[in-house]
């Protein structure tokens, strides 16, 4: 019998019962709603423009362009191998629970352990990464349109609300949502389709293509161009992150097994096109890359929307952009909350025994849900007297989730042939791509750690490896001070009483 029938005949019910965990939350969503979950997520609307003043200071139109298809390119890589393993285990653990059933059983818990923790720092890092970036547009566009003053304090601001209300639409609007996220991969394609559309054939004048693939721009203080360049793939790497929400979200899917795997894959791919074509669109159109860099919206991809098409297109087509990135945060607090949900029933979290409760009317896990959302300001608080905490934030965000995304695939590595396979896998190319991904996560996880700005000083610092360090010796204290005893130890005494608590709880019903 092949791997392959072994886990294909079994229903998304029973998979998840050999895999010791009872289906709680609902299973309403297609393997399209599963793509469009993490395709919202990467969202190129969000990631690319969020980050085109880094991009236009780090490299400028060259590294913008060729890196966006290096990374790529190098992403696809790192979700292939993902992908394969979530086939063969679809829940919505994810990552952790992959690592668990990877590693030797000896170290198992260990494994699974850090690697809960750094996705745990990842996804509170992408959804703060994704929420400030549309409270920076959301300012630029009420600079414009009302005369709004930008400042850190009201950016901040912008930035709680957003986070509140995307709080408030994951426990009250789960349907909603459901909805927004099919409606939001539309959105993402006919809106840059729209915008590189009108950036192609309004304004009179595009740089040439010379400008747009050779151009090299340095306003970092740094002397060295290669250095420049890579930290330049910020922009692009952290525009593809995110997308392990397909595995988040495969307790929640039918047909977990392939669906989640093609969500995965599907979402990289997609959004490699697409934001290949957003970024040649907006650097064609730029009119005065100065005038851009340093408009006072604070956000030049609003200035070159305003200098390419006139006010009035310009400032609509910005709410397109504002609007995709409303939809990617809404998407990435409920990836994050599931992740949440799934490490807190496993007692991994401070008071796990609050992070893990479901809503009876729901079925979701709404106290999850306002820890992503509070710990995403939290993160994003240190822009009040650091004003490259941005970057830090996307730094975080990279370091966190590759850390996390390649640890399995390592781990899948040295299992080698005893890997059972589920229904979507690799074949013979498994090993070659694994190699390449875990390679790339170790030149991403120390690159980004690295200063970006000279001369450095507190208010340039980079606290991505202060941030790593910090939530890193709070897990390795609590896992020698108490977890290693007890954490995914079926017969430790505080395990079964949690599944006794678990199993005693109201059954939750279908609203």
């Amino acid at each position: 019998m092949t791997d392959d029938a072994r886990v294909s005949g079994l229903s998304d019910e029973e998979r998840l019962a050999q895999l010791g965990y009872t289906q709680v939350l609902a299973r309403r969503m297609s393997a399209f709603s599963n793509y469009a979950v993490s395709f919202t997520i990467i969202s190129v609307l969000s990631g690319c423009l969020t980050l085109y003043l880094f991009g236009m200071n780090t490299g400028g139109p060259a590294a913008m362009t060729w890196g966006w298809v290096a990374v790529g390119l190098m992403t696809l890589f790192v979700g292939l191998s993902m992908a394969e393993i979530c086939s063969a285990y679809p829940t919505s653990a994810g990552l952790y629970f992959w690592a668990h059933r990877l590693a030797p059983p000896r170290t198992a818990a260990a494994w699974a352990w850090f690697t809960g923790w750094f996705n745990v720092l990842g996804q509170v890092a992408v959804t703060a990464g994704i929420d400030f970036g549309a409270a920076s547009f959301l300012g630029a566009y009420l600079n414009l349109q009302f005369d709004f003053e930008v400042t850190p304090g009201r950016t901040v601001l912008l930035f709680a609300a957003i986070l509140l209300l995307h709080g408030l639409l994951n426990t009250f609007g789960v349907r909603i949502v459901a909805l927004l996220n099919s409606v939001s991969v539309w959105w993402h394609v006919l809106g840059v389709g729209l915008i590189v559309g009108a950036l192609a054939f309004v304004p009179d004048h595009h740089q040439s293509a010379s400008f747009v693939f050779t151009k090299f721009v340095n306003n970092t203080g740094w002397g060295s161009g290669v250095y420049v360049v890579l930290l330049g793939l910020l922009m692009a790497q952290y525009t593809f992150t995110g997308y392990d929400a397909s595995a988040h979200m495969t307790e929640e899917t039918h047909d977990a097994s392939t669906a989640g795997p093609k969500g995965i894959v599907q979402s990289i791919w997609t959004s490699w096109i697409a934001g290949f074509v957003l970024i040649l669109g907006f650097t064609f159109a730029i009119q005065s890359y100065d005038g851009a860099r340093t408009s006072p919206t604070g956000a030049p991809p609003a200035q070159i929307l305003l200098d390419a098409l006139g006010a009035t297109a310009g400032k609509l087509l910005l709410l397109v952009v504002i609007g995709a990135q409303l939809f990617c945060g809404m998407a990435s607090v409920t990836a994050n909350s599931r992740m949440i949900y799934a490490f807190a029933r496993d007692g991994a979290l401070p008071y796990s025994h609050l992070w893990h409760t479901v809503s009876p009317r729901t079925r979701t896990p709404v106290a999850a849900v306002w820890l992503a959302a509070g710990g995403a300001l939290a993160l994003g608080l240190p822009y009040l007297i650091n004003y490259t905490a941005y970057a830090a934030v996307t730094s975080i965000a990279v370091i966190g989730l590759y850390v996390a995304y390649v640890i399995p695939t390592l781990l899948r590595l040295r299992k080698g042939e005893a890997f059972e396979r589920g229904p979507w896998h690799l074949g013979r190319w498994s090993t070659v791509i694994g190699v390449v991904s875990v390679a790339w996560v170790g030149v991403i996880t120390i690159l980004f750690m690295l200063p970006q700005v000279s001369p450095v000083t507190w208010e340039t610092f980079n606290y991505a490896p202060v941030a790593v360090l910090v939530v890193l010796g709070f897990a390795a204290t609590w896992w020698l001070a108490s977890a290693r005893h007890w954490f995914l130890n079926p017969d430790h005494a505080r395990t079964l009483a949690r599944e006794a608590a678990r199993a005693a709880s109201p059954e939750p019903v279908d609203p």
